[in-house]
C-alpha cells in the first residue's frame, strides 16, 4: 500500500513514496487552483480531516481554519496561486477549529515546485506547541499584533482576493506623531502603555475581518477587503477609534495622529501600495 494517498496514484505515488518515506511531517501537493493532488496520513491527522476530505475538498460541518491571530484564512487556491506566481516560499500559522473551538495549531510552509513539467505547490505541515508566530517573529511582542512581515503577507493575500474576486483592498497607515518626545516626557513604560492601549482599541473597534498590524515603531496598519467604494470611511473609523483621550499613569493624553489610506483593485504590488500610503502620510 502506498504511503501517500493521491488522486493520480499511477503517476505520483511511486515518486512520492520515495520522497516522503520516513517523514514525520504532513505533506500536501496542490495545483495552482488549490486542488490537493496528494497527501499523507500525518497531514490528514494534523488537519483533523480524512485523506478523502483533503483530496476532494470536503469539509465536515463545524470545521474551520484560521491564522494564529484568529483571522479567517484565504482559500487554498489563493495561497497556492500566490506562491506559484511569486516563485518563492510562504509560511503561515494555522489554527484548526471544530465548532468554534481550537483543536490544534500548525505551521505550514508552502514551496513552489515542478512535478512532471507542471507548476505545483508543496505544503509541509508541522504541529506547534507554543506561540509559533512569536517564535518566528511574526507577531509584535509588545502589542501582540502581526508585525511587518506578517502584514506584508496579509496585504499580498488581500490583493490576490481583490484581483480574483473583483473586490477592493484598502491599506490604512496610522502614524503616532512625536512618540519619541512622548517617551521622554512619560518614560518608555508610558510609551509602551500608549501603544498597548491603541492596539487594543484598533482590534476591538474595527471589524474582525480586518488585519490590524504594527507596521513600525510608531505606526499601525489596517488591511481591509471590501466590495466597493473607497477606504475613506475605514480610515476615518480607525482615526476615531484611536483618537480618543486616555490616561497614561496619572495624566490624561490625546494621541496626535496622521492617517493615510490607499484603495486598489488588487492590480498593484504590495510595495507600490505601501509606498503610496507612506508618501501620503508624509505630506
Amino acid at each position: 500500500m502506498s504511503l501517500l494517498d493521491t488522486s493520480v496514484p499511477a503517476q505520483l505515488a511511486p515518486v512520492w513514496d520515495e520522497i516522503i518515506g520516513g517523514m514525520t511531517v504532513g505533506v500536501l501537493l496542490a495545483d495552482d487552483h488549490g486542488q490537493v493532488l496528494a497527501t499523507n496520513d500525518v497531514a490528514a491527522e494534523l488537519m483533523h480531516l480524512s485523506r478523502s476530505d483533503l483530496l476532494t475538498g470536503t469539509r465536515p460541518e463545524g470545521w474551520s481554519v484560521r491564522d494564529d491571530t484568529g483571522a479567517a484564512m484565504p482559500d487554498w487556491s489563493d495561497l497556492a496561486g500566490q506562491v506559484r506566481r511569486a516563485g518563492a516560499p510562504l509560511s503561515t500559522p494555522l489554527v484548526i477549529e471544530r465548532t468554534g473551538q481550537p483543536v490544534t495549531r500548525i505551521w505550514v510552509d508552502y514551496h513552489p515546485v515542478r512535478a512532471q513539467g507542471r507548476d505545483r505547490v508543496l505544503m509541509l505541515l508541522q504541529p506547534v506547541h507554543h506561540s509559533v508566530s512569536h517564535s518566528r517573529g511574526l507577531l509584535d511582542p509588545l502589542t501582540g499584533l502581526p508585525g511587518r512581515a506578517l502584514l506584508l503577507d496579509r496585504l499580498d493575500q488581500s490583493l490576490v482576493r481583490a484581483r480574483t474576486r473583483g473586490a477592493l483592498t484598502t491599506l490604512v497607515l496610522i502614524d503616532i506623531r512625536h512618540l519619541a518626545q512622548f517617551n521622554v516626557q512619560h518614560g518608555f513604560d508610558g510609551g509602551d502603555e500608549l501603544l498597548g492601549v491603541l492596539s487594543g482599541r484598533l482590534r476591538q473597534g474595527l471589524s474582525d475581518d480586518y488585519t490590524v498590524a504594527r507596521y513600525g515603531g510608531d505606526e499601525f496598519a489596517v488591511v481591509a477587503d471590501h466590495p466597493s467604494g473607497t477606504g475613506e470611511d475605514i480610515a476615518e473609523q480607525a482615526r476615531e477609534v484611536v483618537g480618543w483621550p486616555m490616561r497614561i499613569g496619572r495624566r490624561r493624553v490625546r494621541p496626535q495622529l496622521r492617517v493615510s489610506w490607499v484603495t486598489t483593485d488588487g492590480f498593484a504590488s504590495v510595495h507600490s501600495v505601501l509606498a503610496t500610503a507612506e508618501q501620503q502620510l508624509s505630506h
